[in-house]
């Protein structure tokens, strides 16, 4: 049963409006594929209306940018008070919109509160430097907001996506239009709610739900929005960024998909690695960018590792996200599972071996039994493509040379992960893949702390870190001559 649904409409210069044209569209909640709201279908008429919004918002004379930067820290300090009393209500709805575990959702929900805080904490902490240069002058720099900002999010961890990019955005001094993905627009607009009250001004934080073709084509194109940042797949990432350059030329972040490959040497604890080499690819039901959904096994262990991976992965609980024990829920929608089911099939066609799993669990709702593959060749499907479902690819390999070369044979460079006891295995590993965070003996992990992007097609900038903001900015270089003589 969905928690209470208490916003529905476009969220924009403070108000709650319906679309212009009136339009609407069902949301449905994965678990059982019915309808739990419909919700205002924004397009271009209404983001050009929430641009000009946070347009004036970001005039100099507005109240955000007259703002002390400490003050918009203690907002958003505010704001994360607020995330953190209505947690529960935040977990229960993202559940209910994504089919996320709950108890998935409950802990997604306390890194959301320490994000915003750490990213909060860099309000007051922007500064330029001094330049000692050549000739009777003074030099120095200032960092300036951006913009607009137009920020598009994924609907795999919908509220995280939301507080990562918008927070960082308001800490920058930004201004933003938000559209979620069709599939989860509930928890942004919830969101939006809590930064009113925390005390964002109006017109500084715009949502409009939508489509891609409507609502997302309108945000990337409109010549008032000076950055884009854009979570998802790369091929629509890579629409986006022809899109930026069309008009004017927008400042893009782009954290796009991965094929990330997990490295188990033969001297690996297999207690340890089976675990997180299964939690690495079937945490929230697969649909994670970073899933290491490549998995190669050094020769010597690969028969013993394939046998514990397919008991392990027989005891995942698939089920209701609503109940404590489950530890899979249903993929998004019936489009992805039918996608994911179709990859499974066709890794069997071409050859790979089906260990456990693989197949749709009930009638009612998106679940698929966690599947496991051996005998997976660098050239099949499976081991290519992005699959955003529990797929586990298991490939073997002879030595470290040789599975970094494979490791490398792809176009993505999101993550990647090692998990052995020697040393000098880690280190060659982590200084020649190409990969835009790498674990070892670990998979996973993290926190905002950390940088976070990817190389090659899985994007462009990064996301997280005490840097964060310096993609929301602008460098000025401001050059004073000096009198002479006093």
């Amino acid at each position: 049963m969905a928690p209470q649904i208490k916003y529905t409409k476009l969220f924009i210069d403070n108000e709650w409006v319906d679309a212009k044209s009136g339009k609407t569209f069902e949301t449905r909640t994965p678990s059982t594929g019915s309808v739990i709201a419909k919700v205002a279908e924004g397009d271009k008429a209404d983001i050009d209306l929430a641009v000009a919004a946070a347009k004036r918002a970001f005039h100099r004379n507005s109240e955000w940018r007259l703002m002390d930067a400490s003050q918009r820290g203690r907002i958003l300090n505010k704001f994360a008070d607020l995330v953190e009393r209505d947690a529960q209500y935040l977990a229960e709805l993202e559940s209910a919109n994504n089919g996320m575990v709950l108890t998935t959702a409950v802990a997604f929900m306390s890194s959301a509160v320490k994000s915003v805080r750490y990213v909060a904490s860099l309000a007051d902490k922007i500064q330029g430097d001094t330049i000692p240069t050549d000739g009777n002058t003074m030099t120095y720099t200032l960092k300036q907001p951006i913009g607009v900002c137009g920020l598009i999010l994924p609907w795999n961890v919908p509220v995280l996506m939301f507080i990562n990019k918008v927070t960082t955005a308001l800490t920058a001094g930004c201004t933003v239009v938000v559209k979620p993905a069709e599939q989860t627009p509930l928890t942004a607009l919830a969101l939006a709610a809590l930064l009113v009250e925390a005390g964002v001004p109006k017109g500084v934080v715009n949502v409009v739900n939508g489509f891609g073709p409507g609502a997302g084509v309108a945000l990337t194109h409109h010549n008032d929005v000076a950055k884009i940042s854009f979570t998802g797949s790369a091929e629509v990432g890579k629409l986006i960024q022809q899109a930026a350059g069309k008009n004017n030329l927008k400042r893009v972040t782009l954290e796009l998909g991965g094929k990330s490959p997990l490295i188990i040497m033969n001297d690996a604890d297999l207690n340890i690695a089976v675990p997180y080499a299964a939690n690495a690819v079937f945490f929230n039901q697969g649909q994670i960018c970073i899933a290491a959904s490549r998995l190669f096994v050094q020769s010597g262990i690969y028969d013993k590792f394939v046998e514990a991976a397919t008991n392990y992965a027989k005891s995942i609980k698939v089920g209701n996200p609503a109940d404590a024990s489950t530890q899979n829920g249903p993929q998004i929608d019936e489009e992805m599972m039918k996608k994911v089911l179709k990859y499974i099939e066709t890794g069997k066609k071409e050859g790979a071996k089906l260990m456990v799993g693989g197949k749709r669990v009930g009638c009612s709702g998106y679940y698929i039994q966690p599947a496991v593959f051996a005998d997976v060749k660098d050239d099949m499907t499976i081991a290519k493509e992005e699959i955003f479902g529990p797929v586990q690819s298991i490939l073997k390999f002879e030595t470290l040379e040789e599975v970094i070369d494979r490791a490398n044979d792809t176009s993505y460079g999101l993550a990647a992960g090692i998990f052995t006891t020697n040393l000098d295995n880690a280190l060659q590993y982590t200084r020649h893949v190409e990969a835009g965070t790498v674990w070892v003996n670990a998979y996973l992990v993290g926190g905002v702390q950390s940088p976070f992007g990817g190389f090659k097609d899985s994007g462009i900038g990064r996301e997280n870190g005490m840097n964060c903001v310096d993609s929301y900015l602008e460098v000025k270089t401001v050059v004073m001559s000096l009198p002479k003589k006093f």
